[in-house]
């Protein structure tokens, strides 16, 4: 039987990009490269990710462009020491860190 949720929790469970389903989406970034390769994973994550939201037209919350690299583009961006294509898995939080 799962817990109970308060107001709080499922108001920001309810929304599209919500910090609170952050770990839940890497892990299952991460569980795609079981189908995929690192890079067809990865982008399905970001760029095409950016191109199903630019189909939502007035839903999106951004005024600028998603999934590029370039003046005036929205981004969250990682930065780390190495290729992540090479392990993947470096994006995926356990246990809060």
């Amino acid at each position: 039987m799962g817990s109970a949720a308060n107001a709080d929790d499922v108001g920001e469970l309810k929304r599209l990009f919500s910090p609170a389903l952050t770990p839940r989406q890497n892990t299952i970034l991460t569980h795609l490269a079981n189908w995929y390769t690192n890079t067809e994973a990865l982008c399905m994550a970001t760029s095409g990710n950016a191109d199903l939201l630019e189909l939502s037209s007035l839903r999106t919350p951004y005024a600028g462009k998603l999934g590029v690299i370039e003046e005036g583009a929205f981004a969250d961006m990682l930065v780390w020491d190495g290729n992540p294509l090479d392990y993947l898995r470096t994006i995926e939080i356990r246990n809060g860190s």
